[in-house]
């Protein structure tokens, strides 16, 4: 009988964890992402206000637009795409925050493949 209050117990502690999600202290400022791309890791430095980001990424800059659906998801689309991908916004939802970092998913409107990411807040 014990054992089955231990058990029913834990159940209950760690099904009502939530992760931290303090998208709001993330919606704007400067960021670093860095990710691996076959075998270099290669940084990018962002900049996001509520409506506008900057990427700085080998000594170029792109602006895209940014449209808020909610305090952790938004819509990216490229302000001057240079080609067809280009073109399509992408969907970023912050999935977990702690401290200067946030984890976060995205993918292409309409596409039901999903990358994720790890991105700090820098400034």
């Amino acid at each position: 009988m014990r054992f089955i209050t231990g058990l029913l117990l834990s159940f209950l502690i760690f099904s009502c964890y939530e992760p931290e999600r303090n998208c709001q202290d993330f919606k704007t400022g400067t960021f670093e992402y860095e990710a691996l791309i076959g075998k270099e890791v290669l940084s990018t430095t962002f900049t996001r206000n509520d409506t506008l980001e900057i990427d700085y990424f080998n000594g170029k800059s792109d602006s895209s637009s940014i449209r808020w659906i909610n305090d952790c998801e938004y819509i990216v689309k490229k302000i001057n795409p240079k080609n067809m991908a280009e073109e399509k916004a992408i969907h970023m939802k912050i999935l977990t925050t702690k401290g200067n970092e946030y984890n976060f998913e995205y993918n292409i409107v309409g596409d039901t493949n999903k990358q994720k990411g790890t991105a700090n807040k820098i400034d």
